[in-house]
């Protein structure tokens, strides 16, 4: 079987990010054609080139994250085109961020360790809501009494944060001054379609966590911004028992 030529690979390729509404990654990409008639990973590769180049001054663009490739809003537009989804946006408190920023650049790390440098109790609504956002996993559990779990990044924390891997995180250093930042992101609903929605800003992340940076040289947590955080996404009042996590008995598993 002839292979296939330049201009209709690019357009079979467009078609299915489109229509896959998630990343393909170059593997799944190949995967669409018949064994004997399956391009070269340079030809894919052009293609895709190609691809995003054609997004030059268009309203999209075509971008890599963990899983693979999408097609995503930019960002100059993309407050005209959040018109469209309807559904009311969740507003996450300072308190979630800062935990999902510790777990970011920290990993993996227990749910104690986090109650240690923040200086307060992690609500167990926010490890949930982390979870049920597929943003956060158990990675496995410490060896010490009680085995509690411990807490990485998944890909769909990279995919909506627009990063191929955690080496693309912000650099803490470069981030100085955390009032300046939007301490909430304004999120969808859990499990709604990214391929053309706009990922948010890893930097937020970074100026979430500046304010532990020096933690372990001794300085204080931040703990005043917890005030009046939400019942549902805020910090517990400390108590001895906070940093145990639940179902501690388990065998230690790596997800």
């Amino acid at each position: 079987m002839p292979m296939i030529e330049h201009d209709l690979l690019k357009r079979i390729i467009e078609a299915a990010l489109l229509a896959a509404g998630n990343p393909l990654s170059t593997t799944q990409l190949l995967a669409l054609f018949a064994e004997d008639a399956q391009p070269a990973h340079d030809d894919v590769a052009r293609a895709l080139a190609a691809l995003q180049a054609d997004c030059d001054g268009r309203g999209v663009e075509l971008v890599e994250v963990a899983s693979g490739f999408r097609y995503q809003v930019r960002t100059d537009v993309h407050a005209w085109v959040a018109r469209l989804w309807t559904e009311r946006q969740s507003r996450y408190s300072r308190a979630l961020l800062e935990t999902l920023a510790l777990i970011a650049y920290r990993q993996p790390i227990t749910r104690g360790e986090i109650e240690q440098i923040r200086g307060v109790a992690v609500s167990t609504h926010i490890v949930k809501t982390l979870e049920e956002r597929d943003w956060v996993r158990v990675v496995g559990h410490r060896d010490v009494p009680g085995k509690p779990a411990l807490l990485g990044t998944t890909r769909g924390f990279l995919d909506y944060f627009n990063l191929k891997s955690l080496d693309e995180l912000p650099s803490l250093g470069d981030i100085r001054d955390i009032d300046d930042i939007d301490p909430q992101l304004a999120l969808g609903p859990p499990g709604e379609s990214t391929a053309v929605d706009l990922a948010a800003d890893a930097g937020e992340l970074a100026a979430a966590a500046q304010a532990f940076v020096d933690a372990d040289a001794g300085t204080d947590p931040l703990s005043s911004t917890d005030a009046g955080a939400d019942d549902a996404t805020g910090d517990e009042p400390a108590t001895p028992e906070s940093g145990a996590d639940e179902g501690a008995d388990t065998p230690e598993h790596i997800a």
